[in-house]
């Protein structure tokens, strides 16, 4: 729960986040914004409670991972799921070692997440300069993995105002 309520305080300070599932969960928060704006009474500060109890379904369908958050609402969408296909049928959780955010549509990337992508970049840069010629196909599979570390990072800058 700790974890949506500071997604949505990101969010309520301009902090948006990236990824395939980033216009849902903005959505999502703009819909809670609203919730919390039809009282009609000016100047009232909102609870953490009431915004906690507004979170609480996508609280509770949220999985954090080291690179992203899944907000694993719908297993049908769940990329992982695919991946894995029919040994996860009936499943009630993502396969977070399947993980693969950079195209899953449930899949959010934060601030907060940025110091693993930027990790992953550096080390496939290292990787990929001491690779031979004659390994063409490894190099070429090595820089597609790099460029989606490098677009995460830049949307990761771009929608939280860092610019890093």
């Amino acid at each position: 729960m700790r974890v949506a309520l500071d997604a949505f305080q990101d969010y309520q300070n301009g902090i948006r986040p990236a990824g395939p599932g980033a216009s849902d969960l903005l959505d999502f928060f703009a819909f809670v914004d609203e919730q919390l704006d039809s009282s009609g009474a000016p100047n009232i500060k909102r609870s953490d409670q009431e915004v906690t109890n507004l979170l609480a379904k996508r609280a509770k369908a949220l999985h954090p991972g080291s690179a992203n958050y899944c907000w694993f609402l719908d297993p049908s969408k769940a990329l992982c799921l695919k991946l894995a296909g029919a040994h996860a049928r009936g499943a009630t959780e993502p396969l977070i070692g399947m993980c693969d955010s950079a195209r899953c549509p449930q899949a959010t990337h934060h601030a907060r997440h940025r110091p693993v992508w930027a990790a992953s970049a550096e080390s496939k840069k290292v990787f990929i300069a001491t690779i031979g010629r004659a390994q063409r196909t490894e190099k070429a599979r090595l820089c597609a993995e790099l460029a989606r570390d490098e677009e995460a990072l830049s949307e990761i800058d771009v929608n939280s105002g860092t610019g890093a």
